[in-house]
């Protein structure tokens, strides 16, 4: 028998001794960094000028060692990354890729297979439909929607925005468009806290972000009912066609939930499509702590949830539910001759329930994580974030420079960081001082390279925001954060 290959051919790729060989130098190097990650900047300050004369040259004719290529990793790409697989990354919302799904990652990307029919690739279609489920079982969604997964929650509303525009108009959307005569503007009704996501499918999908109606928020920053109602008798009485309404689950601002029950009951009056942005909150319905508290997923037409977000899964991984069956279909299947194929009971093809045709083979890490930590233990890191996040609510709160001026069920808080001799918010003067301050102590934190965070600004000024969601996060990591922040306020006081 032949001894394997001990250098890759000019004309082809690795032999698979090499493969195995890189692929242990690249798992001890991940592995050294995860071991010593809380010495590890989550990230520094940098110059773009020096960064691109680092990083650019012309492509190389021949090709390079890899543990050279490794090397030049470590040393010239990660140290200018943001690490938001870090235990001290706190801002936005913070995901986590946790190591069953790197795994997951490497043994999607090896197979390389497309999920766009189910004879293209049988297990990863029938994979997909199981932890479809799963998620909807988790959110509280009827398991028999119509699913796919998604890359993102903004492409998640933007296709469900699609198939409920079409679901609106008597005359054939995908044949005559929204142009021409008698065709009642469109309309989609959403928070003045939802996500920039909403106009952004407002846009692509020709509706204009004109005629997204942004509706004024309570106390609590969640959507206020009664108000929705009058947006969308006046509309009808103008002669508009109410689209959608988008509720969140979640906002991005402070974690505001919307009350889905009455807005609900407005959209089943007027028959109107109501998409949930749950893609933060959604799968929480997990958690003993704040499963009482939440809001019912269920009413919605449609609905995404983001595993990338609480379920410890890597980028990409959103799915997209919709319990108009069917809708999703009506205005994504098109199937030109080459895609055609027989469809065995309890087959689908996902190419039809959205705009995409190849697909990756993102249920694998859905399996393989959920899998690995089973719902128990699922259940117990995300009640560990809520937890983690009360303690830095109550560290905040007996302090009598800091509060938290927003409330929130989910492990998100929002601080403010407000001296006793510092600038007082009663004149837009101060206010303005007050905002520049909490701002400077953003930018000396993310700079320090000990933690990163966020910010907001909501209606009595900025705030900062600190997201938990990393499976690495300790009791230790919030101790430190919170004498970072005390730290870094003072000198930038």
């Amino acid at each position: 028998m032949a001894e394997p290959a001990t250098t890759p051919p000019a004309t082809g790729d690795w032999a698979p001794e090499i493969f195995e060989q890189h692929g242990r130098e690249l798992l001890a190097s991940l592995r050294g960094h995860f071991e010593q990650v809380r010495d590890v900047p989550v990230a520094r300050p940098y110059d773009p000028a020096e960064l691109m004369a680092r990083l650019d040259s012309a492509a190389p004719e021949r090709g390079e060692d890899f543990s050279r290529i490794l090397a030049d990793t470590w040393e010239k790409v990660v140290p200018d990354l943001v690490q938001w697989n870090h235990p001290a990354f706190h801002g936005y919302f913070s995901t986590c890729a946790s190591f069953p799904g790197v795994h997951a990652e490497t043994m999607t990307a090896a197979l390389n297979v497309n999920a766009m029919l189910w004879k293209t690739s049988p297990s990863a279609s029938a994979l997909e439909l199981v932890v479809l489920r799963w998620l909807a079982d988790m959110a509280g969604y009827p398991a028999d929607a119509d699913a796919v997964l998604v890359g993102g929650a903004s492409l998640a509303t933007l296709y469900a925005l699609g198939a409920a525009r079409d679901a609106a108009y008597e005359h054939d959307i995908r044949e005559q468009g929204l142009a021409g005569p008698g065709v009642p503007v469109p309309r989609i009704y959403t928070s003045d806290q939802a996500h920039s996501s909403v106009d952004k499918a407002a846009i692509t999908l020709g509706i204009g972000l004109r005629n997204v109606v942004r509706i004024r928020s309570d106390g609590d920053y969640r959507m206020r009912a009664d108000l929705l109602e009058e947006a969308i008798a006046e509309d009808l009485a103008a002669g508009h066609r109410p689209v959608a309404v988008v509720a969140t689950v979640g906002t991005t601002s402070v974690a505001a939930a919307d009350p889905l029950g009455p807005i609900s009951d407005i959209c089943r009056r007027h028959d109107v499509w109501l998409h949930v942005d749950a893609a933060y909150g959604g799968l929480f319905a997990l958690s003993d702590a704040l499963r009482p508290a939440l809001e019912d997923v269920s009413v919605g037409d449609s609905l995404v949830v983001n595993p990338q977000k609480t379920l410890f899964v890597p980028l990409d991984a959103t799915s997209l539910h919709c319990r108009r069956r069917g809708a999703l279909a009506n205005t994504y299947r098109l199937v030109p001759e080459y895609l055609t194929s027989t469809h065995p009971g309890g087959t689908a093809d996902f190419m039809d329930l959205s705009p995409q045709l190849g697909r990756g083979f993102r249920a694998l890490k859905l399996w393989w994580v959920i899998r690995s930590f089973g719902l128990d233990g699922l259940r117990s890191r995300l009640d560990h974030a809520v937890d983690l996040a009360n303690s830095l609510r109550a560290m905040a709160t007996a302090h009598p420079d800091w509060d938290c001026p927003v409330p929130s069920d989910y492990p998100l808080v929002c601080l403010r960081y407000q001296p006793a001799d510092g600038p007082r918010p009663d004149t837009p003067e101060g206010q303005a001082a007050r905002d520049a301050l909490n701002a400077r102590i953003v930018e000396e934190l993310n700079g320090s390279g000990e933690a990163f965070v966020s910010h907001s600004v909501i209606r009595d000024g900025y705030v900062i925001r600190v997201s938990l969601a990393n499976i690495h996060t300790t009791s230790d990591d919030i101790t430190r954060l919170w004498d970072a922040l005390n730290r870094v306020a003072e000198k930038c006081r």
